[in-house]
């Protein structure tokens, strides 16, 4: 009987499979060999179609950035934007929190993630931001994303209230924290977002002050 078709290796297989084992066994832990293994292939085989593991992983990070909606920006003032897309941002990040070391580093050349920032960017010089200020608050909305996603703040704290009894008097109900970590992770991003946001309207409010909008802005 003839032996059944593998089948068509593309770049998208290849980066469905990288990210699966990323989400899996984490970034540390890839190499293009056990992707090769996980697709059925050899390894020269990935090579027909990305250039060095890097590429694969730009590719990765680029998928997991392309899930972030960034239509508010065209939809809605500056400030609503910016709490759409960093709910978006979170949303997609968390997900696939092994990959976020990586798109930590900045968009180097990924084309949704040049995208991204771009659109980002775009608003808010449209929204009379300085153009350095912009930067800034781009970078400041990033670190923040970023950082509520590289882990969870409930699943830090063991299950043992015998612990924190014994020792951490003002803890004595953190060993309940994991019980309740989706409202306690989406709490404190939410809260910190609205701090941040309303920080940003009052420095906003500062700057147009200060510098008001050329008759385009």
């Amino acid at each position: 009987m003839p032996r059944p078709r593998q089948p068509v290796l593309t770049r998208e297989r290849i980066v469905a499979a990288a990210l699966a084992l990323i989400d899996a066994d984490g970034l540390g832990a890839f190499s293009t060999r056990r992707l090769a293994a996980a697709l059925g292939v050899r390894g020269p085989s990935l090579y027909n179609h990305f250039a060095s593991r890097e590429a694969i992983l730009d590719a990765v990070a680029d998928s997991v950035t392309a899930a972030v909606d960034t239509g508010a920006f065209a939809r809605h003032d500056w400030r609503e934007a910016l709490r759409r897309w960093a709910w978006s941002y979170r949303a997609a990040l968390t997900a696939h929190p092994n990959v976020v070391p990586y798109l930590a580093q900045g968009p180097g050349r990924r084309p949704a993630a040049l995208a991204m920032a771009d659109a980002v960017y775009g608003a808010l010089v449209k929204a009379g931001w300085p153009p350095a200020r912009a930067t800034h608050v781009g970078a400041a909305m990033r670190y923040f994303v970023a950082g509520s996603a590289l882990g969870s703040f409930a699943r830090g704290f063991v299950e043992d209230p015998e612990l924190y009894a014994a020792h951490y008097p003002h803890l004595g109900q953190a060993h309940r924290l994991a019980e309740h970590q989706r409202s306690v992770d989406e709490g404190a991003f939410a809260l910190g977002l609205d701090a941040l946001l309303h920080g940003l309207a009052a420095e906003h409010r500062r700057v147009l002050a200060v510098e008001p909008p050329g008759p385009n802005g």
